[in-house]
C-alpha cells in the first residue's frame, strides 16, 4: 500500500529517527536544537498534527546517519519540508517557527533562550543546572552525554534560578502557548542528586503561571526528596535508566551505575504511589549495546510498575566518547514497540493521558504511534482457529 503523502507510519518514524536524515539546503535549517542536554542535534518537524524530532545528519557524522537514505529541503514556495527516501518524496512536514518568548531577556540581559529553549512545537525545557559532578571524568561520566558543551559554547548559563524560570515560563505560556514545561538536571555532589534545586524551581514557576510540569533527576538517597517534588507541585517524575543491564551500565555510564537498578526500582515504587501510573517515566536509549530481549523484559516490568519506559533510539553527538558508536536498527526498533505500545494501551497509560513530560510529548520516540490495544480477531478467522482448537 503507498503511504500517503504527509503521513508516516510508525516503522517509517522509527527509521528516520535511528538514521537520521540530510539535510538538503542548509542554509534554511532554520529552529534547532545543537548541542546540550536532550534532543540535541535535533529538528522538530509536524505531521499532520504529530511533532518529532529527528537527526540531522551532518557531513562530519559517521556512521548510519552519514549513509542514511533520508533527506529533506524546505519548499520555499509553500514553507513545507519535502521529506525523501532515496530521492523518492515520503512525505510533507511542516517546522515549528521560532517562539516570540526568544526575542526577550532578563532585567540582566540574560537571554531567555539561554534560561529554557523550545522543545517539539509547545514544550519548554531547562536543564537547571548544566553543570554535572561526573561529566568532566571520562572515568563517571556518562559516554552519550554533552551536557556542558553548549555550556561552553555560551549558549546557555550553569545554573537557572527560580525567578529566571519562572519569569521565563510566563512569558512562554502566554506568548507561545507552551502547554507544559520540563525540568532536568546535571548531578550535584549531594544525596539529593538535584531534587533540591528542582523543588525550588517548580516552586517559583507554579507561583507564576498554571503549567503542568515534569521534573527529572537521578533517584535521590532519601525518598523524602521524591515526596518534596510532589508537594513543590511537580506533576510527573523522570528518573532515566538509560541503559537497562548491568553490563552496559558499567561500560557506558560507570558513574551512574554507582546508583544500582535496585534503587532505580525502589524509587520507581515510592514515585508511582506518590504521582500516579504512567505519570512517571524513565527514559532507556536503544542502541547502546542491550540486548532487544533486555530492553522488552525491563520494558514490561516497568509497565507492570505503572512506569512509562520511554525507549528512545541512540543518536551519536559530536565530541562526546561515542560520536562514532552505530545507531539502533529501525527494525529493531519497530518490534520493541510494537510490543510495548499495545502494553501500554492495555495498562491505561498511553502519552495522551499522562500530565507532562518527554513521555507525554513523544517526539523523540516513535513509541506512541504504537500504542494502540491489538485489533479484535476477525470473526472469520476466530471460527477457523476454533474449529483447529
Amino acid at each position: 500500500m503507498t503511504q500517503k503523502t504527509g503521513q508516516l507510519s510508525g516503522a517509517q518514524l522509527s527509521q528516520l529517527q535511528s538514521r537520521g536524515m540530510h539535510w538538503l539546503n542548509s542554509d534554511a535549517l532554520g529552529l534547532a536544537r545543537n548541542g546540550g542536554a536532550g534532543p540535541t542535534d535535533h529538528k522538530a518537524l509536524s505531521f499532520d498534527g504529530d511533532t518529532t524530532m529527528i537527526p540531522i545528519a551532518k557531513h562530519q557524522d559517521s556512521g548510519q546517519q552519514r549513509s542514511s537514505p533520508f533527506s529533506a529541503k524546505l519548499d520555499q514556495h509553500s514553507g513545507e519540508v519535502m521529506i525523501f527516501d532515496q530521492g523518492n518524496l515520503i512525505a510533507k512536514a511542516t517546522a515549528p517557527g521560532t517562539p516570540r518568548f526568544y526575542a526577550l531577556s532578563t532585567a540582566e540581559g540574560v537571554p531567555y533562550s539561554k534560561i529554557a529553549t523550545l522543545h517539539s512545537k509547545d514544550v519548554l525545557a531547562t536543564t537547571v543546572m548544566q553543570t554535572c559532578v561526573r561529566y568532566r571524568n571520562r572515568d563517571t561520566s556518562c559516554q552519550f552525554c554533552a551536557i556542558e558543551e553548549s555550556l561552553a559554547a555560551g549558549k546557555t548559563i550553569a545554573h537557572k534560578s527560580p525567578a529566571q524560570l519562572a519569569e521565563v515560563a510566563k512569558a512562554a505560556v502566554e506568548l507561545d502557548g507552551i502547554s507544559q514545561m520540563i525540568m532536568t538536571t546535571g548531578t550535584p555532589q549531594s544525596n539529593d542528586r538535584g531534587a533540591a534545586v528542582l523543588v525550588a524551581s517548580v516552586i517559583a514557576v507554579k507561583a507564576a503561571v498554571g503549567i503542568p510540569i515534569q521534573v527529572q533527576c537521578e533517584p535521590p538517597a532519601d525518598d523524602i526528596w521524591l515526596h518534596r517534588l510532589k508537594a513543590a507541585g511537580a506533576d510527573a517524575l523522570g528518573m532515566h535508566l538509560e541503559a537497562v543491564s548491568d553490563r552496559v551500565r558499567k561500560a557506558i555510564m560507570p558513574g551512574k551505575a554507582s546508583v544500582p537498578l535496585s534503587r532505580y526500582m525502589s524509587a520507581f515504587k515510592t514515585a508511582v504511589a506518590l504521582f500516579g501510573r504512567g505519570n512517571v517515566s524513565t527514559y532507556i536509549l536503544a542502541g547502546l549495546g542491550d540486548t532487544e530481549d533486555e530492553i522488552l523484559a525491563m520494558g514490561l516490568k516497568l509497565i507492570d510498575m505503572g512506569v512509562y519506559p520511554f525507549v528512545v533510539p541512540f543518536v551519536p553527538v559530536a565530541g562526546t566518547p561515542l560520536q562514532n558508536h552505530p545507531t539502533p536498527d529501525g527494525a529493531m526498533l519497530d518490534r520493541i514497540f510494537s510490543v510495548l505500545g499495545p502494553a501500554l494501551a492495555a495498562s491505561g497509560m498511553t502519552s495522551s493521558q499522562l500530565k507532562a513530560g518527554c513521555a507525554k510529548c513523544g517526539a523523540c520516540s516513535s513509541l506512541k504511534q504504537y500504542e494502540q490495544t491489538p485489533a479484535p480477531m476477525p470473526l472469520a478467522n476466530h471460527a477457523e482457529e476454533t474449529a483447529h482448537a
